[in-house]
């Protein structure tokens, strides 16, 4: 498979003689090549990002009380997102290039998960406090960690899994770290809510922030565990030794093919219309539909809920069939009827968030894995930096204008998150004149993709033989 050698792949990989004397049961859960080995590292590797999923969306979760307890203006509430996002349009680029480069995987996900708790410990005082200063701060450092985190994450799933679940793989981080949002918006007014019992006004979202806190910490574990796991397959698979060694370096973008920009594209203008959305969720709710705050949050975490059920069976189907290109643009078409169920018919707003988080999750098993197919290995961790980093350009952004948008009231917004589904579905339809025309291997079934690939290899085969014989005929001469 393009892209070079993975766990599974052994052309590079010798494997050591301990590890050979695994047979059977002990195979499967001691082997890193056996399946329930890697679902085991699946589990540390998912809840990567639990922590900062729960703890990205604590605001919107208690939207009328950082507005009311901390006298927030909506465009200073919006502003906590963007300081989330605007540090990434660089630093996410950037750290996905250090965990290809300097650190590694494992201590680069040590370290940004470090970053990540560190930064919502400092939002948390600021709230505390009610000093804005250090709450933008301690977003601003949040934001560095949590998605180089997510970087990092897509590394492992590529190292572990690419040629085999890696679809399923996905759909489960997804799921995970969806679950994480979810319970976010669950748990956090009922916190709030027992902690007015101690605690009044601005200290109490702070102290209710701390608690929110302790997922940041138990992620921090689950990437010390993840690191344990890798450094022994490594040792035992010994990828250093015999994969075929070859550096990242920055200027490598600009070899990026076209296809991964408008991947790009259609990354960022999909999530422009399901983020500020959802951080502008509960009071989206509250003033359209007439519900309490805590019923608009329940509604809101629909979107989450279902992406979390529903994207490890996505994940499954896509693996079997394939056809990526397909399943994007019809969870593009999705989200935008769940947009516009959601303002102009008075149906249950829950039939809404449910459709939007099927699209949701749809896009998210389909349209991540397309960058393992397109870019080499070696420079997957720049390759997904630099998506992460072009989706956060536009979070930052999206958030800031969401917050002078909805000033015009929610069907300018609705009618704002429409036209990004447009510019989606635009960049896929480029994305697939282009596939037609070249390779065709992102809308493949996996036979096909199989296929091409055993052809690509004996092509390579043929040109490496007719290299060595003009070789060996230009030495005899």
């Amino acid at each position: 498979m393009e892209g070079g050698p993975n766990i599974q792949e052994t052309d590079y990989y010798s494997v050591s003689e301990d590890e050979n004397r695994y047979t059977g049961l002990a195979y499967h859960f001691l082997d890193p090549r056996g399946k329930c080995h890697r679902f085991i590292a699946l589990f540390f590797m998912c809840f990567l990002g639990f922590g900062s999923y729960f703890c990205y969306d604590n605001p919107g979760a208690l939207h009328d009380n950082f507005i009311t307890d901390l006298n927030l203006s909506e465009t200073d509430f919006m502003l906590l997102y963007s300081l989330y996002a605007w540090p990434n349009v660089i630093l996410c680029f950037i750290g996905g290039f250090l965990i290809d480069r300097v650190f590694g995987i494992r201590l680069g996900t040590n370290i940004y998960m470090f970053i990540t708790l560190i930064g919502h410990t400092i939002f948390a005082y600021g709230t505390y406090y009610n000093i804005f200063s250090v709450m933008a701060i301690g977003r601003f450092i949040f934001g560095i960690g949590g998605e180089s985190v997510a970087v990092a994450q897509n590394n492992y799933a590529v190292l572990w899994f690419k040629g085999k679940e890696l679809n399923m793989v996905f759909g489960i981080q997804l799921s995970l770290a969806r679950v994480g949002s979810a319970v976010n918006f669950w748990v956090m007014e009922p916190i709030y809510k027992w902690t007015t019992q101690f605690y009044q006004g601005y200290q109490c979202i702070g102290v209710v922030l701390f608690i929110a806190g302790m997922t940041c910490l138990f992620s921090m574990i689950c990437s010390l565990f993840m690191g344990i796991l890798d450094k022994r397959a490594e040792k035992l698979l010994r990828r250093n030794i015999n994969a075929p060694h070859q550096v990242a370096r920055l200027t490598d973008v600009k070899d990026f093919p076209l296809i991964f920009w408008l991947i790009s594209i259609i990354c960022v203008s999909y999530y422009s219309s399901i983020f500020p959305f959802i951080a502008q969720g509960e009071s989206f709710f509250v003033k359209r539909f007439n519900l309490d705050p805590q019923d608009a949050n329940t509604v809101n975490s629909m979107i989450y809920i279902i992406a979390a059920v529903t994207s490890p069976f996505f994940g499954i189907l896509i693996d079997k069939v394939g056809r990526n290109l397909t399943w994007v643009v019809l969870s593009i078409l999705i989200t935008a009827l769940a947009h516009s169920i959601l303002i102009f018919t008075y149906l249950n707003p829950y039939v809404g968030t449910i459709t939007m988080g099927l699209g949701y999750s749809l896009l998210a098993g389909a349209l991540w894995p397309l960058v393992a197919l397109i870019v080499p290995e070696y420079q997957m961790g720049t390759a997904y930096g630099l998506c992460q980093a072009i989706q956060n350009l536009g979070n930052a952004v999206m958030s800031i204008l969401t917050g002078i948008v909805v000033k015009s009231g929610y069907f300018s917004l609705e009618m704002f998150f429409l036209g990004w589904l447009g510019i989606a579905i635009i960049a896929s339809i480029f994305v697939w004149i282009l596939n037609t025309s070249q390779k065709r291997i992102l809308n493949m079934t996996p036979q096909e993709r199989e296929r091409a690939q055993e052809l690509e290899n004996q092509d390579q085969e043929k040109l490496l033989g007719d290299s060595e014989q003009d070789s060996s005929a230009a030495g005899e001469f």
